[in-house]
């Protein structure tokens, strides 16, 4: 059968158009500029965030871990870490009602920081605060009244261009966000953080399984294929143990 354009012409056999946005290397840009803005321009994912007024196409990789493991629950307190551009704040807020729109559901709170000023997001509450600052953590329970069910964090640390090299660095990023996790997390709360595959994450998973009933090393399908990065999701923390043998 012969697939038609909205104008009715077939668009199947000979003649058939190639639909992808070829971008042309303009002078003055780098020919790996031109192939990441050709990659954003036909990145499905990038578009339905335009469509949906997500800031980003990482919105749907959280949104796909919860649709799996549900903690982004009605009436949880989420503390989201390295939160711009926002995207992930824009879904928290939706799936934990904290702006009160489900009736008859709790409502829960999205506490989000960040190293640089983030635009607002209506629901949640956004501050400038390095997480691994003395005092961070009680800072972040005074202003969500108490402790998180959920820390989570698409961090990841500026690339070097060396793979080992970012590698150990983004997994030092996600143990720090784990020890901050320890000391804001209610028990029984969920750590959602990307990681990046490549080995070194073997002693953040033996951390995490001390520490939480459920631990996951998970791709999404948001995530690009040609990309090295991984998400865990660790469930259900016992309080902090990493300490213990």
């Amino acid at each position: 059968m012969m697939a038609k354009t909205p104008s009715g012409k077939n668009t199947s056999g000979r003649g058939q158009r190639d639909l992808r946005v070829r971008v042309k290397t303009a002078k003055g840009r780098r020919l790996s500029s031109t192939l990441w803005l050709e990659r954003q321009l036909n990145d499905p994912y990038v578009q339905r965030a335009k469509k949906e007024g997500y800031r980003g196409r990482a919105a749907y990789k959280i949104l796909e871990l919860d649709d799996k493991y549900r903690f982004l629950v009605p009436g949880a307190r989420v503390v989201d870490l390295g939160c711009a551009p926002g995207g992930w704040c824009q879904v928290a807020v939706k799936r934990v009602n904290a702006l009160g729109e489900k009736s008859g559901k709790k409502v829960g709170t999205v506490l989000g920081v960040d190293l640089q000023e983030v635009d607002p997001i209506p629901g949640a509450e956004i501050h400038v605060l390095d997480f691994l600052e003395e005092g961070a953590d009680d800072k972040v329970k005074e202003w969500l009244g108490g402790s998180a069910d959920v820390v989570m964090s698409d961090m990841a640390a500026s690339s070097s261009g060396h793979q080992n090299t970012d590698h150990l660095r983004i997994i030092t990023l996600c143990e720090a966000a784990a020890e901050f996790a320890f000391d804001v997390l209610e028990e029984g709360g969920t750590f959602v953080a990307k990681v990046l595959a490549g080995g070194a994450e073997q002693g953040l998973m033996t951390i995490l399984k001390k520490n939480f009933t459920k631990v996951a090393n998970v791709k999404p399908p948001a995530s690009r294929s040609d990309s090295s990065e991984k998400f865990v999701v660790a469930q259900g923390f016992r309080g902090r143990r990493h300490e213990e043998d």
